[in-house]
């Protein structure tokens, strides 16, 4: 197999020990494993190691997400092909096969979405499946802005893999507490600010926005079939739109101050 047919998976981490073996034992059927690590202080650094992985360090510095450490990961990468996993997310071995495949047809598409299924309470979000999340994509022709929730920009053609194939889907291990949400929408709102800083939002958005958010989540994406938790799950998803708003409105009038 020659480099081009290749495929190196890169796994962002900081302090990931609770999950790391699971997603580096998934991921095992790759032909290369960086870590790249935002000099954590717990175990995951050991773990990388113990298992062969080639280790790569982002400085921390003062960022609390993992978007600015994603472009340095990929080109850490020795194959041309990158597989990015968060240390929370396990690949199936159907979803390995695939890719290979993929890359084995000529004239073959330069990106490839992944949806993952996602879980709260203990249960399967209907409400945020297939949340398809671009992953796969030839090294040279991709750049990942350092921004929140910013998605890889491919030059060239991208496809998403079937909602329906279920068994091609990322396992999302994080399945979050109350609390941990808690924390995570005030983090990422907080950087939201300096994406969104331009946007001039109105009172108005302080409903229309969560109240749409809780629409789609709770009846569009059928989180009613999931319960409690899913009613729970929507009205969180509205709820950081109404942060994100809020927030942008109070850094608007401290700028204005």
């Amino acid at each position: 197999m020659n480099d081009d047919n290749k495929i190196s998976v890169v796994i962002n981490t900081y302090n990931a020990e609770r999950h790391l073996q699971q997603v580096i034992d998934a991921a095992k059927g790759f032909d290369e494993i960086v870590v790249c690590d935002m000099e954590s202080t717990d175990n995951t650094v050991n773990i990388a190691q113990n298992n062969g992985c080639r280790v790569v360090t982002f400085e921390k510095r003062d960022y609390n997400i993992v978007e600015p450490a994603r472009q340095f990961a990929i080109e850490s990468a020795t194959f041309s092909w990158v597989l990015v996993l968060d240390a929370d997310e396990i690949v199936s071995k159907q979803l390995t096969g695939y890719l290979y495949e993929h890359i084995s047809k000529p004239d073959c598409e330069e990106g490839v979405a992944i949806p993952r299924k996602n879980y709260f309470m203990g249960k399967f979000m209907h409400a945020s499946y297939p949340d398809y999340i671009l992953r796969f994509f030839k090294k040279d022709l991709t750049t990942w802005p350092p921004i929140i929730h910013a998605s890889p920009i491919v030059k060239g053609r991208v496809i998403r893999l079937p909602r329906n194939r279920k068994d091609l889907a990322f396992e999302h291990l994080a399945n979050d507490s109350i609390a941990t949400l808690n924390h995570k929408n005030n983090v990422y709102s907080d950087n939201e600010i300096s994406k969104r800083r331009d946007k001039h939002y109105g009172i108005g958005a302080l409903l229309v926005r969560p109240s749409f958010r809780f629409i789609r989540a709770y009846i569009l994406k059928g989180g009613f079939k999931d319960g409690v938790a899913g009613f729970i799950y929507a009205v969180w998803q509205g709820i950081y739109q109404f942060t994100i708003v809020a927030k942008i409105m109070e850094y608007k009038r401290k700028q204005n101050d």
